[in-house]
């Protein structure tokens, strides 16, 4: 096998592409004592680029609420820009879904704690996600969700 036809995988940029920070009952919000309930939600977008480069974003909101009262709330957009070369086509949807998400949790966690620390609050921080549990799952939801056909 040639080097040109060896699998090819590389980082070529990690970036925060897009971060918010709302804290809408501030500055009430610091005198309260009940500790906030934490809402986690995870979001994974996959945007071919020229070539063998794909930009993949994760995005990671977390939503804290006292009660019926929000905390804060902060959102940060996580990307990165994946070189990736002579893999089997059934093999780059897994790549994307799983080890690029992968890559980019750490940094994505660190910015969520860091920001969440800036809005004078103890820093959140994030569990360990299972990606390869996730893009399974999603996989599975898609062969289950009926194909609408239209008929002409």
């Amino acid at each position: 096998m040639s080097d040109q036809q060896q699998p090819v995988f590389n980082i070529e940029k990690i970036y925060v592409k897009d971060l918010s920070l709302e804290v809408p009952n501030a500055p009430q919000v610091y005198m309260g004592t009940e500790a906030p309930q934490l809402e986690v939600q995870l979001g994974n977008s996959v945007k071919p680029m020229d070539g063998a480069l794909y930009e993949v974003t994760l995005t990671v909101t977390v939503t804290a609420k006292a009660g019926d009262k929000t905390v804060f709330l902060v959102e940060a957009a996580q990307a990165g820009i994946f070189q990736i070369r002579n893999v089997p086509q059934g093999d780059l949807d897994p790549i994307l879904g799983m080890v690029c998400p992968n890559v980019l949790f750490p940094y994505a966690r660190e910015t969520i704690s860091d920001t969440v620390n800036r809005a004078g609050f103890p820093p959140v921080l994030l569990a360990p996600v299972n990606f390869e549990a996730l893009y399974h799952q999603r996989v599975a939801e898609q062969q289950q969700t009926p194909k609408i056909e239209i008929a002409h």
